[in-house]
């Protein structure tokens, strides 16, 4: 009698009772996926170098091109306020004086302008409206530069020389900030300009950052009894303090380097004063103003040494908002 024993269902080499694994699915459309997959990935990583390749690029090659200038200065570039191309004698520090004010001006207004306006769109008014407002209020963001630049000189320049700055030298008295003769172009009328300039910017993104508050979050504190102004303040603005932090340093990078607005109303001179009335210049309006007529290599180098030193100036404010950002979220992280 012959005996058939049962074929073995495990293959060779498997452990009884153990399934044996699956055969890996090599298909020709995964093999597709996994091609696009990195393909994709490639394209992404040289995208994302891309920015970082051309700061280097601007930063090496400003540099190389200031480098008659910073071997002939050094460090007195940065010092000095003189600026006479006849004698060859050139310093910075007015441009950077001019630049920083001017800048400074244009935030301290911009910024709580900017934030109130978007404060009264998401939390004030209905939807439709608040879309409206905004819209309205980002087609200043389309005007060109030269165009405020023009409608400073010849139509907000002379107001602020009849009303506003007679006004504020007569309630202020003696302070230094206020006083010279009114003439119109300024520290202080740049300033205000780059603020118009920069409020439609801070205020998009500031809009988009409250209308992503959790809804939740503020019926709950509504329910608690806060009033609105408290809602807005303790909850909608401490929600989205990274958003108004980029916010406010997207105005600030345009503000540092707007160029033909304030070449045509801060008045172009090489001083430093503390009169806010008085004729300043920024690094964008001298290079403006005077690349054009730069047949001198010191010259020229003089002029590049100022871009590059407003580049620097922006890289370091970028690194110190970040630095301030992640030293709020901790204060924010230690307060919840």
């Amino acid at each position: 009698m012959e005996i058939v024993f049962p074929s073995n269902p495990h293959p060779a080499g498997t452990p009884s009772g153990v399934p044996a694994p699956p055969l890996e699915n090599t298909s020709p459309s995964k093999v597709r996926r996994k091609d696009g997959d990195s393909l994709f990935r490639l394209v992404t990583l040289g995208s994302a170098l891309v920015i970082p390749l051309l700061i280097a690029g601007l930063f090496v090659s400003l540099t190389d091109m200031s480098m008659p200038s910073i071997r002939h200065f050094g460090l007195k570039f940065i010092l000095s306020s003189a600026w006479n191309p006849v004698k060859h004698d050139f310093g910075a520090l007015s441009s950077i004086y001019g630049t920083l004010i001017s800048t400074l001006i244009a935030m301290v207004i911009a910024v709580p302008l900017s934030l109130a306006i978007a404060l009264f769109q998401v939390e004030l008014i209905p939807p439709r409206l608040g879309r409206f407002i905004g819209s309205s209020i980002e087609l200043l963001a389309a005007i060109p530069s030269i165009i405020y630049g023009m409608w400073g000189l010849f139509v907000f320049a002379p107001f602020m020389a009849d009303h506003v700055q007679p006004f504020l030298a007569d309630i202020t008295g003696t302070l230094p900030f206020f006083q010279g003769p009114p003439m119109g172009i300024g520290l202080l009328t740049a300033g205000l300009i780059l603020a118009l300039m920069i409020l439609p910017f801070i205020t998009s993104v500031a809009s988009d950052v409250f209308r992503m508050v959790p809804v939740q979050l503020k019926e709950s504190a509504y329910g608690m009894g806060s009033t609105t102004f408290e809602v807005a303040r303790k909850v909608t603005l401490r929600y989205g303090i990274d958003g108004i932090v980029g916010a406010a340093f997207l105005g600030l990078g345009r503000a540092l380097g707007e160029t033909m607005a304030v070449t045509f109303v801060i008045g172009n001179s090489h001083k430093i004063s503390t009169s806010l009335f008085t004729g300043a210049n920024s690094i964008a309006s001298t290079l403006a103003n005077e690349f054009t007529e730069a047949s001198d290599p010191l010259y020229l180098s003089s002029l590049v040494e100022l871009g590059l030193i407003l580049l620097v100036i922006t890289i370091g404010v970028q690194i110190l908002s970040q630095l301030w950002l992640k030293r709020m979220r901790g204060k924010s992280g230690r307060g919840l």
